[in-house]
């Protein structure tokens, strides 16, 4: 039986590291790129064998492991591709960063996780997705179409335009036979949740934050064949905080 291969960037920690998991349950071989070495916790066997340690930031590097990327593949095909890391900048006081306080590095920094490594990502892997009629998720977030207290402007944007990124992949790699979709989390109980913002809880009707299991279990999903005849979508994942 020919293995499922899965690609996650970002899969050390949160929403992450939870569907790398999901993932491995299922039985499917789970490959992981992230700036961090492969975290501890981490229960899948020959985890250090799957696992590029890549700075999403630095493109140079990012053209770099890729090529690591692909030795290791070595043809293989590709089941999915999961676009997951991205940073959201805070000031000194871990607090959202306004639009007059982003100097124009930071926001090429965030864009360069954020949207420029998915593009790298994907078009370096058109061949191996193309071969088991894959499938791509960009994960976008609740703050592409709203104002969030603890997003800035740089990440909110970046994930904007990742979302309209997935529309145009979507109708642009379908003749390869490769799905593209988003999904947008809304608050998940991750480390980017902290006491000052337990009270978003207020504007949630499901009156509680989602678990980084309940988006894995979206995303797992969203790779199998129940799918199939879902493309350029993006599903909310936010317990109804935007109806």
């Amino acid at each position: 039986m020919d293995e499922n291969i899965v690609i996650l960037t970002g899969g050390s920690r949160g929403i992450g590291h939870a569907t790398s998991k999901r993932f491995w349950e299922k039985g499917w071989r789970v490959i992981t790129c992230s700036r961090s070495e492969v975290a501890p916790q981490c229960p899948w066997e020959k985890s250090k064998r799957d696992h590029i340690q890549i700075d999403l930031e630095n493109l140079h590097d990012l053209n770099t492991k890729i090529q690591d990327l692909k030795k290791l593949l070595d043809g293989r095909p590709v089941k999915a591709l999961i676009n997951n890391a991205a940073i959201s900048p805070k000031n000194n006081d871990n607090k959202r960063l306004n639009f007059n306080e982003t100097n124009v590095d930071l926001w090429q920094k965030v864009f360069n996780v954020n949207f420029f490594a998915p593009i790298i990502l994907s078009k370096n892997l058109i061949e191996n997705l193309q071969s088991a009629n894959g499938v791509i998720i960009n994960i976008t977030s609740i703050a592409s179409d709203m104002v969030h207290e603890f997003a800035g402007p740089a990440y909110a944007t970046s994930k904007a335009a990742l979302k309209s990124l997935t529309r145009e992949m979507a109708s642009d790699l379908s003749k390869y036979n490769i799905r593209v979709n988003a999904i947008a989390p809304g608050e998940i109980e991750t480390s980017m949740i902290t006491k000052d913002s337990q009270h978003l809880v207020n504007k949630i009707p499901m009156g509680r934050f989602g678990k980084p299991e309940e988006v894995a279990s979206v995303i797992y999903s969203m790779c199998s064949e129940s799918f199939s005849y879902v493309n350029g979508t993006e599903i909310a994942i936010n317990g109804g905080q935007t109806v």
